[in-house]
């Protein structure tokens, strides 16, 4: 069995909610396939929330309390903005469930390339039926817009159709918390997992060079593992990250952000660029594991692949491994694998066509 088949195999559970139970089974699978061909994988552990909404449940509730006085509002726009700009300041209040990454490393030297994939998977949400996520960038455009002037219109006689929209919000994510299912997260994100590690595994890096691979906890609910992977990244690491390419159109990400776009820069972003395969985009949908890194100045890229402008089955309990397209699979391996030889020319075990000597 390939390394893909087999990792989509070890990730077949009802799901792997973030900081939860199956996301660390899934991790301990992983770890023992890693480690079974003589790899050693470290953990990293950190701390994490299981979803997103009672923090968005919270900044509703702010923002519908302009009534009572502009205060409120005012906090719940500066909590919005913090929150979808990739900003948790009052994450170590709220982080209180276990999760970790998981980091191998293959060869010495002082240049770093990693491979990166978010393990976790996400509840579902009605925004995002099938019918209604073409036009999830709206809505968002919509709530970001009502929640930053909400502090002025709190001024207004409009303060109280305005509390009303957000009391509604809010309502209906706790909906969400008690009643939505976590997806089994076929597309979002085994296949980025499976790629990133089978291409880890087949590639051996030249002498000065490492070769990483990081599989992160928590990206669902604001990129918490990556993060966390942070300072165990070697300075200038270049990162290369797979979330969501079981189907659809190949993309490679120029750049993300809901509502501050962070452009990507550095020697990735150039070699897509000259290598066939792959069309750009400028993510503007959500996040990716990318953003706190980009935020950084790591120089990093994002395949992704894409069906009308959103990834198929996005959050979504149709995003199971049933429909996972096994050309895509191999070809979005195929394209990673040519960016790499475009990228430093890396040797790949068994695929003579693909990769180029060092002697």
């Amino acid at each position: 069995m390939e390394a893909l088949e087999e990792v989509l195999e070890l990730l077949k559970l009802p799901h792997r909610g973030s900081a939860t139970a199956l996301e660390a089974e899934a991790f301990r699978r992983l770890a023992g396939f890693l480690e079974a061909r003589g790899l050693k994988p470290s953990e990293i552990p950190f701390r994490g929330v299981r979803s997103y909404g009672p923090e968005l449940l919270a900044l509703s509730l702010l923002l519908g309390l302009g009534f009572l006085s502009p205060l409120f509002p005012l906090a719940g726009a500066l909590g919005f903005y913090l929150y979808f700009t990739g900003r948790r300041p009052w994450g170590r209040l709220l982080d209180r469930h276990p999760s970790r990454n998981l980091l191998a490393w293959k060869g010495e030297g002082t240049r770093a390339l990693v491979l990166m994939a978010h393990v976790d998977t996400a509840k579902t949400y009605f925004l995002y039926h099938p019918k209604r996520v073409k036009g999830f960038r709206r809505s968002f455009l919509l709530n970001a817009c009502l929640a930053l002037l909400s502090p002025l219109l709190a001024l207004t006689p409009l303060k109280w159709p305005l509390s009303l929209y957000f009391f509604l919000q809010a309502v209906l994510l706790l909906h969400r918390e008690l009643s939505a299912p976590y997806v089994e997260g076929g597309n979002d994100n085994a296949s980025g997992v499976a790629v990133a590690t089978a291409l880890f595994l087949e590639t051996d890096p030249p002498p000065g060079f490492r070769l990483g691979l990081a599989l992160t906890g928590c990206e669902e609910v604001g990129a918490l593992g990556a993060k966390a992977l942070l300072p165990h990244l070697p300075e200038g690491t270049l990162v290369l990250n797979l979330d969501n390419v079981g189907r659809g159109e190949l993309f490679y990400a120029e750049g993300e952000g809901m509502l501050r776009y962070v452009p990507y820069r550095g020697p990735l972003l150039e070699a897509a660029r000259k290598t066939p395969g792959a069309r750009p985009v400028r993510y503007r949908l959500a996040y990716f594991d990318t953003l706190p890194l980009a935020q950084r100045g790591l120089p990093t890229l994002t395949l992704v692949r894409l069906e009308g402008g959103v990834p198929p089955d996005w959050h979504w309990p149709t995003d199971t491994f049933a429909r996972l397209d096994q050309k895509a699979l191999k070809d979005t391996l195929a394209y990673a694998r040519s960016l790499l030889k475009a990228l430093v020319g890396l040797p790949c075990k068994g695929q003579e066509d693909g990769c180029i000597s060092l002697s």
